[in-house]
């Protein structure tokens, strides 16, 4: 098991977040979790990614505690986040934002890997020296998606990768998650494009209000009655 999530409890302040959730990740996997809003999928993301403590619960990965070690420890282990609303770094160029993504690495293939991210994203490649608050919100999306890859991850968290997104570029982002997947990338995806995620993924978990509900393939899923009226549009 790559990833294991084991009755985690997380709160903010007296408000119960995240309330005995448990998950498996198994490695080369695409893992989606659906849900509305506020029911607690960012937290989720938060807290493996180390960015949140679990009051009570444990979460492995590769067979390590990691929920009580500091969130760069994490990233040098293998995880990497791309978290909700992108939050790149605004007044550095998107080569600076891409070098940061590289902050573990003391290797020779960060330019060879910054490369890579440009072949993927070739829009990133023509704004290299811009400005990154000057991009478009799908070219600020692709940033921050290239800064996770940066650290070479073996496990990618990416949080509402298609919020706010024209219908061309979400269709573009999800192409870019399957070709990740097969080159090699584990993904845990929070998506509230329920459809989207579940076609992509092999299995999936539905959370309500900090609760895991649902958990199935994500064709099953796709055709469940119950998440087809709650998610899906009927």
């Amino acid at each position: 098991m790559m990833l294991s999530v084991r009755g985690i409890e997380v709160y903010y302040g007296a408000i119960h977040a995240l309330k005995s959730v448990s998950l498996e990740v198994e490695q080369g996997e695409i893992v989606s979790i659906i849900g509305a809003n506020g029911a607690g999928k960012s937290t989720l993301l938060r807290t493996i990614s180390g960015l949140l403590k679990p009051r009570t619960g444990e979460i492995e990965f590769r067979g390590k505690r990691i929920d009580g070690i500091a969130a760069d420890e994490i990233v040098r282990l293998g995880i990497s986040h791309s978290p909700e609303g992108r939050r790149i770094f605004t007044n550095m160029s998107v080569q600076e934002n891409l070098q940061l993504g590289a902050f573990i690495r003391h290797d020779k293939e960060i330019d060879q890997d910054q490369e890579k991210v440009m072949e993927r994203f070739p829009r990133l490649r023509e704004r290299i020296k811009q400005n990154s608050g000057t991009l478009s919100g799908g070219e600020q999306q692709m940033l921050a998606i290239g800064r996770a890859l940066m650290s070479r991850p073996s496990l990618l968290l990416l949080d509402e990768p298609s919020l706010g997104l024209a219908p061309n570029l979400v269709t573009e982002i999800f192409s870019i998650v399957l070709e990740l997947n097969k080159e090699g990338t584990t993904i845990l995806l929070v998506e509230q494009n329920a459809h989207r995620a579940l076609e992509v993924a092999h299995r999936a978990y539905v959370l309500e209000t900090g609760t895991m509900v649902l958990s199935d393939t994500g064709k099953a899923l796709l055709a469940n009655p119950k998440v087809k009226e709650a998610y899906l549009g009927g």
